[in-house]
């Protein structure tokens, strides 16, 4: 089996990823890997390739511990990022980049996780869509501490319908 060589370090800054976009770059592939109904709530960049969630929503399986609904992971995710990476015409050795909305609970879990089934060059935006959110004070609880969405990225409260996830 020949040796893949990953990226150097698994997070990126977003104004990183911006500034390649901005320059035309079309080597790699930025997902959104959030589910849909949370975009929707939460704002959109239009930056990303596609939308292909790691986790789905499961509104049938109540998450007593969290008080939410369940998350699980996308079954077809690794065969959806191949299907984008073909469809472009890159290489499953391609840097795919994730953003989710904090970086931690998806974002750098899915770059993990296409590592480990054969994208090496998997990587995530740190701090993700929206950011860390603030600890005390009047807006304790709110992110607004950094992420792309507060670091002056382009984002919209409208979601690009040609490219969230429709299973």
């Amino acid at each position: 089996m020949a040796a893949q060589i990953q990226a150097v370090e698994i997070g990126v800054q977003g104004a990183d990823v911006q500034a390649r976009l901005a320059a035309g770059e079309d080597d790699f592939l930025f997902v959104d890997v959030r589910d849909p109904v949370e975009i929707m709530f939460t704002g959109f960049t239009d930056s990303v390739h596609v939308n292909i969630p790691y986790l789905i929503v499961d509104r049938n399986a109540w998450n007593g511990e969290r008080d939410t609904f369940q998350l699980e992971r996308n079954p077809r995710f690794s065969a959806e990022i191949a299907a984008e990476l073909e469809r472009r015409g890159l290489p499953a050795d391609t840097e795919i980049i994730t953003l989710c909305r904090s970086g931690s609970e998806r974002g750098e879990p899915s770059a993990r996780y296409l590592r480990d089934n054969g994208f090496a060059n998997a990587r995530y935006v740190i701090n993700g869509f929206q950011g860390d959110s603030i600890k005390d004070g009047e807006q304790a609880g709110f992110r607004l501490l950094n992420g792309w969405q507060n670091s002056g990225l382009p984002w919209s409260p409208k979601m690009n319908p040609d490219k969230i996830y429709r299973p």
